[in-house]
C-alpha cells in the first residue's frame, strides 16, 4: 500500500511539473514590426495593396518558425488602429486599420499579436508645431505634463497623474476592442533628469529622487497590468527593458527587480540582450543569466535579440566589436543557450525588415543557421 501510495504522490509530482513546464510547445518565437516597416511597406500604398502586403507578410512568418508578432501600434502618442483617444499615424497616409489586418491573417496563420506601445514619446522631433490638435498631447503643451528634450524629442511626463490615466485608457481601450494575445511596453520609460522636478518638490522630504521615479514607474506598471487583467486575464502584459540592469536604475528608472519578484506587474520581462558572446562589456551569457536568477517569481523570460547586427560591427563591444561579422550563427547559439535557463519562454528578434531581407550575406547566413 505504502508502495502504491509512494507510486502515485510521484506520478501527481511528475504531472504538476509536466503541466508547469516551459515546454517547447509553449515557446514564444516572435519578431518585432515597428514604424520603419510601415514607412518601407506601407506608405503611398492602396488599402488593398497594404492588406496584401500583412497577408504576405504573415503568411511567410511560418517558414521562419515564428509563433509571436509585436506589433508597434503606438510610436509618437498615436495608433495604427481605431481609437478615441490617439490620432492615426501621420506615417500612413490612409485610414486603413493596421491592428484588424494583422490579427486577420495573424490568426489564420496561428500567429500571435501582442500590441507594442511606446508610452510616453510623443516626438522624436522638439518642434512642439508638429504636434496635430487631435492629439492629447496638444492640451498639454506649455504645461507640466510634457518636456521638449534637446537633441532628443518630446516627451510626457512619468510623474504625472493625468499622463498616467493618459496611457492607462489607452491600454484599455486596445484590450477591449481587439484580442490582442498581449501588451508590450518598450524602454522608453525617463527622457531626462528634469521632466518631473516640479513634481518631485511634493516628495523631497520623503524619499530620493531615484525612489521617487522608481515608484512613478511602479504605479504605473502595476496599474496598467491590474486594468488589463479585470478586462481579460488571458491578456498577458511585459515590458522589453535595457539589457543591461544597470541602466535600468541609473538612466530610466525601471524598477525591474521588483517587477521580477513581486506579483501583479508583469507575465514576462523581454530584456533587449542585444550583445553578442564576445562583447567585452556585456557578453551575451553573463548577462542573460543576469536575468534569469533575477526572476523570483513566475515571470516568463523572453529574450530579444540583435537580428539587425549581422554583418555590422558592434561599436559598443569593443574588443568583441568584429563578432557580428566573423560568425554568422549567434543567433542559433543564443537560443540555444537562452532554452537551458529555468524562466526561459522564448525569443523575438528585432526586427521583421532583417529577417526578410537577405541581400546581405552575413544576415542570409545567420537566418540559415538560425532555422536550423
Amino acid at each position: 500500500m505504502k508502495k502504491k501510495l509512494c507510486l502515485l504522490a510521484v506520478m501527481i509530482v511528475t504531472a504538476f511539473f509536466m503541466i508547469n513546464n516551459k515546454s517547447s510547445n509553449e515557446e514564444t518565437r516572435g519578431v518585432f514590426i515597428s514604424y520603419l516597416e510601415y514607412e518601407e511597406y506601407f506608405t503611398n500604398k492602396s488599402n488593398k495593396e497594404i492588406e496584401n502586403t500583412i497577408k504576405d507578410m504573415t503568411n511567410s512568418l511560418n517558414k521562419y518558425n515564428i509563433n509571436t508578432i509585436y506589433l508597434q501600434v503606438r510610436m509618437f502618442s498615436d495608433s495604427i488602429y481605431k481609437s478615441n483617444i490617439f490620432p492615426k499615424t501621420s506615417i500612413i497616409d490612409n485610414n486603413i486599420d493596421l491592428l484588424a489586418l494583422f490579427l486577420k491573417y495573424g490568426k489564420k496563420n496561428n500567429i500571435k499579436i501582442y500590441a507594442w506601445i511606446n508610452p510616453y514619446r510623443i516626438s522624436h522631433s522638439t518642434d512642439t508645431s508638429k504636434i496635430p490638435k487631435n492629439n492629447p498631447a496638444y492640451k498639454y503643451l506649455n504645461t507640466n505634463n510634457i518636456e521638449v528634450v534637446e537633441n532628443k524629442g518630446i516627451y510626457y511626463n512619468p510623474a504625472s497623474k493625468e499622463v498616467k490615466d493618459l496611457i492607462i485608457s489607452g491600454v484599455k481601450e486596445i484590450v477591449e476592442n481587439y484580442e490582442v494575445s498581449g501588451i508590450l511596453f518598450d524602454d522608453y520609460f525617463y527622457p531626462s533628469n528634469t521632466i518631473d522636478l516640479e513634481n518631485y518638490k511634493e516628495y523631497q522630504d520623503q524619499m530620493s529622487l531615484t525612489d521617487f521615479r522608481l515608484a512613478q514607474t511602479n504605479e504605473l506598471i502595476r496599474s496598467v497590468y491590474k486594468t488589463i487583467k479585470n478586462i481579460n486575464k488571458k491578456v498577458m502584459f511585459g515590458v522589453s527593458p535595457d539589457g543591461n540592469i544597470t541602466n535600468n536604475y541609473d538612466y530610466i528608472y525601471a524598477d525591474v527587480k521588483k517587477w521580477l519578484s513581486e506579483e501583479e506587474y508583469v507575465d514576462f520581462i523581454m530584456p533587449q540582450l542585444y550583445y553578442g558572446f564576445y562583447n567585452e562589456t556585456k557578453p551575451f551569457i553573463k548577462t542573460v543569466n543576469e536575468w534569469n536568477d533575477l526572476i523570483k517569481n513566475d515571470t516568463k523570460l523572453i529574450v530579444a535579440l540583435a537580428l539587425y547586427k549581422s554583418g555590422k560591427i558592434d561599436e559598443y563591444a569593443k574588443s568583441g566589436d568584429h563578432e557580428w561579422i566573423d560568425h554568422n550563427d549567434i543567433i542559433k547559439r543564443e537560443i540555444d543557450y537562452s532554452k537551458t535557463l529555468l524562466n526561459y519562454n522564448g525569443y523575438s528578434l528585432f526586427r521583421l525588415d532583417n529577417l526578410l531581407k537577405t541581400d546581405n550575406p552575413y544576415l542570409a547566413k545567420e537566418i540559415e543557421n538560425y532555422l536550423k
